[in-house]
């Protein structure tokens, strides 16, 4: 299992629409990969993060609208550690 962190910073005034693109449209693009196992969606006063876990490598989210972010998304993956 790969956890892949997305997150970008938006304007602030802009969140709720950037959360909306997320869910309907970013999300959208990858859900039909057998490879995706699910999605959580998080959102502050200026930041957007998703939290998407894979069946291997990701597939990446597409970029969102220039209009909504102060700044270009960035995205970490992330694998489990036995303990």
């Amino acid at each position: 299992m790969i956890v892949r962190m997305w997150e970008v910073r938006g304007y602030p005034d802009r969140v709720p629409e950037l959360v909306d693109w997320v869910c309907s449209t970013a999300l959208s693009a990858v859900e039909h990969d057998p490879r995706y196992a699910g999605s959580e969606v998080y959102s502050s006063t200026d930041r957007v993060v998703v939290i998407s876990h894979w069946r291997g490598e990701p597939e990446p989210l597409p970029e969102p609208p220039s209009e909504l972010v102060a700044r270009p998304a960035h995205e970490w993956d992330f694998t489990p550690v036995d303990r």
